[in-house]
């Protein structure tokens, strides 16, 4: 996507082409939600930090419905682009987490403030991730989940327990406040690496077909 976006970068990026094949993809209801996400990105440059991870999480929440990457894709574990999320109008966790990241950075939240967490949601004991989000680098963040509705602060969620998490710049073990211990490598980041560079090469708009 883009950095705090300009009008005419948003033009640029939702055109009619762009529509013609997100529609010829996905179908018409996949046109409606990206025109619902355009009005996000539009209307919101503005706002607070605070405002703009309420709205974007409330708006992936409510548009995509969770589905599992075997169903949806046909493979054990595929990050789909925003735009691939939005056009199938369905993902798993780490789809909800990376359209977020995302379209908060393209309404120009600061990426160092931004976290994808790999955590255990041991309501279900199942492996979980989330988005995080942190105000000041020594803050407890606040946590944008696909699954809980509400932005809560993590010291909230008990129902989460943290591994590590990470962004473009690099890969934290988690602890229980503060930013954690920067390591060097892991199959999360890898798999992150991999998605930033197929959209920074172009391929944001890449349309993965439908099983």
């Amino acid at each position: 996507m883009f950095a705090c976006p300009s009008s005419s970068q948003l033009d640029d990026f939702f055109s009619d082409s762009f529509y013609q094949k997100l529609t010829a993809t996905y179908g018409d209801e996949a046109k409606q939600r990206a025109e619902k996400w355009r009005d996000v990105l539009i209307d919101n440059q503005s706002d607070s930090d605070w405002s703009k991870i309420n709205k974007v999480n409330h708006f992936f929440n409510k548009s995509i419905t969770y589905q599992d990457d075997i169903l949806l894709w046909g493979k054990k574990d595929y990050w789909a682009s925003p735009v691939e999320t939005i056009g199938r109008g369905k993902g798993d966790c780490e789809d909800f987490a990376i359209a977020k990241y995302f379209t908060l950075t393209s309404l120009g939240v600061d990426e160092n403030k931004l976290r994808l967490m790999y955590v255990r949601q041991l309501t279900v004991n199942q492996p979980h991730m989330v988005l995080i989000y942190f105000e000041n680098p020594k803050d407890v963040p606040f946590v944008l989940d696909n699954f809980n509705p509400k932005v809560l602060l993590a010291s909230k969620r008990r129902d989460l327990k943290p591994i590590y998490s990470f962004n473009a710049q690099g890969l934290w073990m988690a602890k229980a406040k503060g930013l954690g211990r920067k390591v060097k490598n892991s199959r999360g980041v890898s798999a992150w690496n991999n998605l930033v560079q197929r959209i920074e090469g172009g391929k944001m708009q890449t349309f993965a077909s439908v099983n």
